[in-house]
């Protein structure tokens, strides 16, 4: 039987942190999501993006955030959910700085720099379901 890293445990720690952060941000706006997504709508009526595409997004935010979330909780297609992730971050890095709000922006790249760590490590990924072989 192998026996793990720290570095393997440390990976499946900011993994499962990442994805609590993620699982919670779509927990809590699910049940609000008009609410959520009138918000948005509000914050960017005055960027460059039109309504129909924040409403869109506001309307599947959440539900991506959770996806994402208990697929890094429970370490399911990790590389590609890490990716996707990313993504999600850049775009909201994106929207970020169409309304000037640098402070969010600037918080945006601390997950960016998560997920470039996660993504680069992805070797380091031990403890997860993408590693368990069910036989039929």
């Amino acid at each position: 039987m192998k026996t793990s890293t720290p570095k393997q445990t440390a990976y499946a720690l900011l993994r499962i942190t990442m994805g609590v952060n993620f699982f919670a941000h779509g927990l809590v706006r699910i049940p609000k999501l008009n609410g959520f997504r009138n918000w948005m709508v509000n914050t960017f009526e005055n960027s460059l993006l039109p309504n129909w595409s924040v409403y869109a997004w506001g309307s599947i935010l959440p539900f991506v955030e959770l996806a994402i979330g208990i697929l890094l909780i429970v370490g399911y297609k990790t590389y590609q959910t890490t990716i996707a992730g990313a993504l999600v971050i850049i775009t909201l890095i994106l929207g970020s700085c169409l309304i000037e709000n640098w402070d969010w922006a600037a918080t945006q790249m601390l997950y960016s720099i998560f997920f470039y760590f996660l993504i680069s490590n992805i070797e380091q990924n031990y403890f997860a379901l993408d590693h368990i072989k069910i036989r039929v």
